[in-house]
């Protein structure tokens, strides 16, 4: 496997594992990157811009991005944490304030905080959206807004999937004005110089390689080959709310359409190259390149404070949640019990170790049927683990 890029001294395990990756896990075309207190000290890449990896394929380059998935999410709710850092937005003010049609059907009590922690009971949407009303900016929360709850806002957790974008993505617009993208492009994105969007630019379309699913071959590493009784049995039944969160958009949208990823869907559409997510992160929590440090202490704090922990109603494990992050466990595990992040479904990932200056970025072009926990993405982070 030719692979590009520099690591740091020290960080070799690390590139060791991203060849492995490619060699037994399953990987076509990805990269990897790591910031240490502020410095970039992994930078690699290998592979095809595009999944199928024909033989006319453009290689991967350093500039290449791929779609994230609900790594988005954490980039998202880093946006309603600097609206509430800068006074703009509270926490603990009910939706409805900032979202007066959000107070249909008894959701008063449903508190920006809930939105955040995946407390807020709407998971799911009774009509889901079609593809064509899903890239419609305003549908989505149309549609929210006029949902029942499943339960209680604040006394329970379930994994938003496809609501949290339009929850969070509306809140954004009613207190700005501005869309959630274009907020990010120019609040987050663009003052720390990191290569992420939430609706991709024209201008960058040529960057973005083709995505699709790849399976490791054979039982690579030892790795469980399936998931428990409980969760395939939540996944397979059509009325349970983890097949419905899912199926919120119905039939899912071809993720490699241009339509697609130049429409703002601020749970699942994020594009973002390696470098440019974990930019993202070691900017939350430090300076980076002389660019701003977004969160201040108490922000952080806030951030990774769990709000959320145990039987996840939706993805049917045992989840951990603060505002908008998850927080290191079983279900996702980060660097340490300090780390706060989000991965994406099937394989990308982004997450802050506060504690040891670790900010991290993978992203693939290769989607595996994981939700949380992605067997690449995990041998990255051990090979970062290895070399601290």
């Amino acid at each position: 496997m030719d692979v590009n890029g520099t690591v740091a001294e020290g960080f070799e395990p690390v590139r060791e594992a991203f060849v492995r990756n490619f060699e037994v896990l399953g990987d076509r075309g990805a990269a990897v990157a790591v910031y240490r207190d502020g410095r970039l000290v992994v930078d690699l890449w290998a592979g095809t811009k595009d999944v199928d990896g024909t033989a006319d394929s453009a290689p991967w380059e350093r500039g290449t991005a791929q779609i994230v998935r609900s790594a988005t999410k954490g980039v998202v709710a880093a946006a309603l944490l600097l609206l509430h850092q800068r006074g703009l937005l509270n926490l603990d003010a009910p939706v409805g304030e900032y979202w007066p049609e959000f107070k249909a059907v008894g959701k008063e009590r449903v508190l920006v905080r809930h939105v955040l922690s995946h407390r807020a009971g709407l998971p799911v949407l009774d009509r889901p959206l079609t593809p064509e009303e899903a890239l419609d900016p305003l549908r989505g929360a149309e549609a929210v807004a006029r949902q029942d709850l499943v339960w209680e806002p604040g006394t329970d957790h379930g994994y938003h999937a496809l609501t949290y974008g339009w929850l969070l993505g509306e809140l954004v617009r009613r207190v700005t004005g501005r869309g959630v993208g274009e907020w990010i492009a120019e609040e987050i994105a663009g003052p720390v110089g990191a290569d992420l969007w939430v609706g991709l630019p024209a201008a960058e379309a040529g960057r973005v390689g083709r995505s699709g699913r790849v399976e490791a071959p054979g039982n690579a590493g030892g790795l469980r080959s399936r998931p428990k009784r409980s969760v395939a049995e939540a996944y397979d039944d059509p009325a349970s709310l983890t097949r419905r969160a899912f199926a919120a958009i119905t039939p899912f949208p071809d993720q490699n359409d241009p339509a697609y990823r130049a429409a703002s869907l601020p749970a699942t559409n994020g594009i973002a190259t390696a470098e440019g997510l974990a930019r993202f992160y070691a900017s939350l929590v430090g300076e980076v390149g002389g660019g701003p440090r977004l969160f201040t202490s108490k922000t952080l704090a806030a951030a990774r404070a769990e709000e959320s922990a145990g039987p996840d109603q939706v993805l049917v494990i045992n989840t951990r949640f603060g505002l908008g992050y998850m927080l290191h466990g079983s279900a996702s595990p980060f660097l340490d019990a300090g780390s706060f992040g989000h991965p994406g479904r099937g394989g990308s990932l982004g997450f802050a170790d506060p504690e040891s200056g670790i900010a991290f970025g993978y992203v693939t072009n290769g989607f595996s049927k994981t939700v949380t926990a992605d067997a690449r993405a995990q041998a990255l982070v051990r090979g970062v683990r290895a070399a601290l």
